[in-house]
């Protein structure tokens, strides 16, 4: 198992709230075999007040607006724009690739749509797709690969965008998308990602040397907050996302990325 695969794994465990209640749980099953019922009754208690605070959809959407307004987008005016970089993180991972030849989209689909919208919106407006991939034990297939597809079933010309097909990260985006012939970083570019991605991506872009505007999609927050809305599926799933960014920036603010 490589370094990036390890970082995954962690990733997980830090990340997932189910994750954090499945241990609670454990450990009040092991003072239950122990004889410890005190104990085990307060860690079983734990466990599902935390499971009834999950749904709760209120903090975990406050907290993601504060994600996705903390960057204001770029302005109707897009002809300063040397071009727009989008981002990977779209497509289903490569084991539901392989074998077949319909693109399979991910949960983050509005990065390529709002590129469409943009490619046939401005049609001098250059558009770069940086994505490559990472191997889940299923075969390979890099998202540039399947970017090109896609765009192409959309009815883009294929002078229209190009592609980098090596990153695995937010980061190599950044590094990788440079060293692309004729791409100059000091000029003024759009960069397209999901909102609540969007710190980190502009950290990693800025601290390279990226003249980058944010052009954010794929929005999770509501503009009014839903402080009476429960739902545990939901919230699980809001709660890992903003998690899984939050501790991604602080990764890359400690590691020297952003």
């Amino acid at each position: 198992m490589n370094t990036l695969a390890y970082s995954q794994l962690l990733g997980v465990l830090v990340t997932e709230p189910l994750a954090w209640l499945a241990v609670l749980l454990l450990v009040g099953c092991v003072q239950l075999w122990r004889g410890r019922t005190l104990a085990a009754r307060r860690w079983v208690t734990a466990t599902l007040l935390g499971l009834l605070l999950l749904g709760w959809r209120g903090p975990p959407d406050w907290l993601m607006h504060q994600l996705e307004t903390w960057y204001p987008p770029a302005g109707p005016d897009l002809s300063v724009y040397a071009g727009v970089v989008v981002l990977g993180g779209s497509f289903e991972r490569s084991a539901v690739q392989t074998g077949r030849e319909a693109v399979q989209l991910g949960a983050h689909v509005e990065r390529l749509t709002e590129a469409v919208v943009l490619a046939r919106s401005h049609p001098r407006l250059p558009i770069i797709f940086t994505g490559g991939c990472i191997d889940d034990g299923g075969g390979c297939v890099p998202e540039a690969v399947l970017a090109r597809r896609f765009f192409t079933q959309m009815g883009l010309p294929p002078e229209r965008v190009r592609y980098e097909s090596a990153s695995r990260t937010t980061f190599e985006n950044a590094v990788l998308t440079a060293r692309l012939p004729g791409v100059d970083r000091t000029q003024p570019w759009l960069l397209l990602t999901s909102a609540w991605h969007m710190p980190r991506a502009m950290a990693s872009f800025r601290a390279l040397g990226w003249n980058v505007t944010p052009w954010p999609a794929d929005f999770r927050s509501n503009t009014h907050m839903p402080w009476s809305s429960y739902s545990l599926t939901q919230g699980a799933l809001q709660w890992n996302l903003l998690l899984h960014e939050v501790v991604g920036l602080l990764a890359y603010r400690l590691s020297g990325k952003a």
